[in-house]
């Protein structure tokens, strides 16, 4: 089995974040969550992942703070997986990657569903980059610049 390369500690965020979420199982855990599933064999039968890899998966997004366990919510001896804030927070990601492939997939006509506002019904908007000032940005609009170091007290 190849050794998986740690961005744990990384400078960069992005390579810091896939350190929590960076493969598709996880990724796909969360979205059910978002849709309500909590308990393991749900998350087994809607996905069809083996045991041991759901298992894993599950108790490293607890490590990573994105899933908690909480007691059944019906009194069983069962647990449940609860999305944390950290794992709501996904949330953008998911709606991104999502509206990201209805742009550019190759059979978009072949995705079963559509993102729609609740109250409304209707389509949601794809999601934009503004400035602080609600200029739109493009990818040339933007730049890294280093974070300024933090201040120190004085005694």
């Amino acid at each position: 089995m190849v050794k998986r390369t740690s961005f744990e500690g990384d400078a960069c965020p992005i390579a810091r974040s896939l350190e929590a979420i960076g493969d598709w199982w996880s990724l796909l855990i969360i979205r059910e969550a978002l849709f309500g599933v909590r308990r393991f064999g749900e998350y087994q039968s809607k996905l069809g992942m083996a045991k041991n890899i759901l298992s894993a998966r599950l108790r490293s997004m607890v490590d990573h703070g994105i899933l908690e366990t909480a007691p059944a919510s019906d009194g069983s001896a069962y647990s449940e997986y609860v999305l944390t804030a950290k794992g709501r927070g996904t949330f953008p990601i998911l709606v991104a990657l999502r509206q990201w492939s209805e742009e550019f997939d190759d059979t978009p006509e072949q995705i079963a569903t559509i993102l729609v506002d609740r109250a409304k019904g209707r389509p949601v908007k794809k999601l934009e980059m503004r400035a602080e000032d609600g200029r739109l940005l493009s990818p040339a609009d933007t730049m890294l610049k280093p974070r300024p170091a933090p201040r120190r007290r004085s005694a």
